[in-house]
């Protein structure tokens, strides 16, 4: 396997294409029931909507001058499972102005922590990206989505394809001891247009296979396998051009998708979700639901503004 095309136990990205901050990403891991968030919400006399929660800014983080990320508190009543959305946003003129954000911290954190684009004249993110800690955003308390290992059928390899800010939900999900429990392989793509927008692969590479918690079942089941379109790097291309070329079967060692072995999830930008959908059906593969699991599900919402 040639370095930087797929990571599989220790993960290895050429030092050429290395990007990523001096200082790690480091998440909190729990110390004590994983299922029961403890952090603190906002200050709880602050007056609160009754839909929403405040919460309060911890920490702000920008990849790119398109990209950024932040951690707020959370509140102990916000349940949510690995995969899920919520709805996030600023109070503008006296009135909510909320976008769906998938949770990229997993469930037993206890804070949360969200991805976002920086677009100058969106609604929402151009106010979002000059956030600072202390600043409160609002989340919808009733969090939902359709990226839950139930909605699949049982299976040998779960696929997490994701373009950009697509990645969120898979940041959750492969922190998920379930998924690892489930599937015998957990293959995580990421394209982007540019190296540096590769937000959270020092993280994913470096830091999660060492993990206190996951660090054994990440480093025998976790594959990691970025590609970018606009640069050079080892994986260039689309994912569905790397799929359609065998390119990245050859590069895992893995055998192309069936609905046999393969379970799929999708979030990204609606051009790659509309043209993996068209391939995955090819194959005969069956979108899944909570009412009837199948070989794939899609995450439709997807922040562009």
């Amino acid at each position: 396997m040639l370095p930087g095309r797929g990571t599989l136990l220790k993960p290895c990205v050429p030092p050429h294409c290395t990007s990523g901050p001096a200082t790690p990403y480091r998440p909190a891991m729990p110390t004590a029931d994983p299922t029961t968030p403890a952090q603190p919400s906002a200050d709880p006399k602050r007056p609160a909507m009754s839909a929403f929660l405040n919460e309060t800014v911890l920490e702000v983080r920008h990849w790119t001058d398109r990209l950024f990320s932040f951690r707020c508190t959370r509140d102990p009543g916000f349940r949510f499972q690995a995969g899920q959305f919520a709805m996030i946003g600023l109070m503008v003129d006296g009135k909510p102005l909320m976008r769906a954000y998938s949770v990229a911290s997993p469930p037993w954190e206890e804070t949360l922590e969200f991805l976002s684009i920086k677009v100058q004249d969106g609604p929402l993110t151009s106010r979002l990206q000059n956030i600072q800690p202390g600043d409160t955003v609002l989340i919808n308390r009733k969090p939902v989505g359709t990226l839950l290992l139930d909605n699949l059928l049982a299976g040998k390899r779960l696929w997490f394809l994701s373009t950009g800010t697509g990645l969120a939900p898979f940041m959750s999900l492969i922190r998920e001891p379930e998924a690892y429990d489930r599937f015998e392989k957990v293959i995580v793509t990421h394209t982007v247009r540019e190296v540096e927008e590769l937000a959270y692969r020092e993280y994913i590479t470096k830091e999660l296979p060492q993990n206190e918690f996951l660090g054994e079942m990440v480093r025998e089941k976790l594959v990691y396998y970025p590609s970018v379109t606009r640069e050079e790097f080892p994986n260039r291309g689309r994912i569905t051009e790397l799929m359609d070329s065998g390119r990245i079967y050859a590069d895992l060692n893995f055998p192309p998708l069936s609905p046999e072995h393969d379970r799929v999830m999708l979030c990204g930008s609606p051009e790659m979700l509309a043209d993996t959908r068209a391939r995955l059906e090819a194959l005969g593969m069956k979108e899944g639901s909570a009412h009837e699991p199948g070989h794939f599900v899609v995450e439709k919402a997807f922040v562009e503004k």
